[in-house]
């Protein structure tokens, strides 16, 4: 049955020309047909006021579902979605002689009783009404077709200008997707059996990135579809989605069976030139087979998600409490750069003290969020999501001016003795736009470059990222290592990147307290940095066994909780200036 049969179909059964067209398509593409229309009859609202004709919302809808329109955090296929939208509107306007309102259209108001009883009197809805929705699909198919003759296109010219060649990564990125949504919807109507989305993605994947480089990441990720392919039969569907996330849907028949897919999934994907590969997994089985294949796809992601800050699995089975967190998520990705432009964001001070002098001898500069509806968004919640798009730049930036505004308060005041350390994530390390940044700040705040401190995380372990850390070292920074002992490279990266500082993790702290060998290795590494020349900070010191054994050991300088929690700026200032005077 064709796109228009099945929509004259939809008119026969009184359901308006927009419910009839986005119906028409909604299979297609891998929705829910009833559900589809029910969306598409807030259209009419539009229509019974003489607004904008149906016709052209539900197209704007048919292209939403073919070309991920409705996708923000897809901006590709946002874009290119709202490209193809735009030459429906165009296509209409031309070949409507620009009517595009229903008045017009109709020749008469249909929100005016009067005029509504002359609409109807002579029939205008069902002699006008078919031949522009016709019209509609018509050019709705045009358009399809047309990116599909694009995509074949490109295919056969792959040598083309780099600008084809990023179309064609759009273009087939919406085959795939579309590929995909359609075998899912097919599979959820044919199969008596139970059906699951599995999502999983590779823990740690852009701390691979980062140390080995992106091209290697291309090679996994080629290497994850490669073995995908072999392990899943002609029932069972995947697709990449965005960087290292995958989705499989499969049948199955008892949750042991799918727990056995799951592990093939996981034995065959282990490892890739010796780097190993570990995998979390999000699943969704399915109750209801009329929900949207898109809903599915978020239960998966949402259980995925769960389980990155689970301990004791890396499988987790979709849970309703587990919506939260995309809440949580969208939340944050709505609100950030509002959250910049509005000044929600705060820094915060935690001091760092001399336990021989019992002396605050400076402070780290911390990021805290104050929303004015939500109140507190906690840096564990927002933090992760803002490192994963990138936005964690743009919070660093404000920070570093922030506590550049802060040393020149002081120093007006006669501190020069409380330098400010701020953070320094692998993001910034990866270009130097980072280093104008900080020499602007410091310009404009006319303060000494010894005064503001740079943290960089201990994970970062790249040659590139060594020689930018040098030239900081060499532009005057002094540069402090940030979690030691947090993970598995910490002296090879010491030997690599020009530190001054290291600062003791504060698991490696706890896990050192816990035993005498362990009390014996900390003490080692106090030894270390001292014939290495290296400053020494402990944080996370909780507790007076901990500043004891510090002193002991002689670790003179610490920060956390035992000397003071992180605080408002303004309240550090206020604290700082009566410790100096000895009140």
């Amino acid at each position: 049955m064709t796109h228009i049969e099945k929509a004259q179909g939809f008119l026969d059964q009184q359901y308006h020309c927009s419910q009839a067209i986005a119906g028409a398509f909604a299979e297609e593409f891998g929705f829910n047909k009833k559900n589809v229309m029910k969306i598409s009859t807030c259209f009419g609202a539009g229509m019974n006021h003489g607004g904008l004709c149906g016709c052209i919302t539900s197209a704007m809808l048919v292209f939403g579902m073919a070309f991920g329109l409705y996708d923000p955090q897809d901006k590709e296929l946002e874009v290119y979605g709202s490209k193809m939208a735009s030459k429906f509107y165009d296509r209409f306007y031309e070949k409507m002689n620009g009517k595009v309102l229903c008045r017009e259209i109709l020749e008469a108001d249909i929100s005016n009783p009067d005029e509504l009883a002359v609409i109807r009197q002579e029939g205008r809805v069902n002699k006008i009404c078919p031949h522009v929705m016709e019209m509609s699909i018509e050019i709705i198919e045009e358009i399809l077709r047309e990116h599909d003759e694009d995509a074949v296109y490109l295919r056969m010219n792959l040598d083309n200008q780099q600008e084809m060649k990023e179309k064609e990564t759009v273009l087939k990125r919406v085959d795939r997707l579309h590929d995909f949504r359609k075998n899912v919807h097919d599979l959820l109507s044919a199969s008596d059996r139970k059906i699951a989305f599995v999502q999983f993605d590779i823990r740690r994947f852009k701390i691979i990135n980062d140390l080995y480089g992106e091209k290697f990441g291309d090679e996994i990720l080629l290497f994850v579809k490669e073995k995908l392919k072999e392990l899943c039969n002609d029932r069972q569907f995947f697709m990449n989605p965005s960087g290292d996330v995958f989705m499989v849907v499969t049948e199955y028949d008892d949750e042991q069976m799918l727990m056995d897919f799951i592990k093939t999934i996981e034995s065959g994907l282990t490892s890739f030139k010796n780097v190993k590969l570990q995998l979390t997994f999000g699943v969704y089985s399915i109750e209801d087979k009329n929900m949207e294949i898109r809903q599915m796809e978020d239960r998966a992601a949402i259980a995925r998600m769960a389980a990155k800050t689970n301990v004791l699995t890396n499988v987790l089975f979709y849970k309703e409490q587990f919506k939260e967190l995309l809440y949580t998520r969208k939340f944050i990705e709505e609100n950030m750069h509002a959250a910049v432009e509005e000044k929600q964001f705060q820094m915060y001070l935690q001091p760092k003290y001399s336990i021989s002098q019992n002396k605050i001898v400076g402070a780290e500069a911390l990021v805290r969020w104050t929303h004015p509806e939500r109140g507190m968004v906690y840096p564990n919640e927002f933090i992760p999501i803002m490192e994963e798009n990138g936005f964690i730049k743009i919070v660093d930036y404000y920070i570093w001016g922030e506590a550049c505004r802060f040393i020149k308060k002081c120093a007006e005041v006669g501190i020069t003795d409380c330098p400010i350390s701020v953070n320094v994530s692998r993001h910034h390390l990866k270009d130097v736009e980072f280093m104008s940044v900080l020499a602007d700040d410091i310009r404009e705040n006319q303060i000494d470059k010894s005064l503001l401190e740079l943290e960089i995380t201990e994970t970062v372990n790249d040659l590139k990222i060594s020689q930018v850390a040098m030239q900081l070292k060499e532009g005057g920074f002094t540069l402090l290592m940030d979690d030691f002992g947090s993970g598995y490279s910490s002296l090879n990266v010491l030997l690599e990147t020009p530190f001054d500082v290291i600062k003791l993790d504060k698991k490696f702290m706890d896990n050192m307290m816990a035993s005498e060998k362990g009390k014996l290795i900390l003490e080692y590494v106090v030894s270390m940095a001292e014939k290495l020349g290296l400053g020494l900070l402990a944080e996370g010191v909780e507790t007076k066994e901990q500043v004891e054994l510090l002193r002991k050991i002689g670790c003179d300088k610490v920060q956390g909780y035992y000397f003071a929690k992180p605080m408002p700026q303004e309240e550090f200032f206020e604290f700082l200036i009566k410790e100096r005077k000895g009140e």
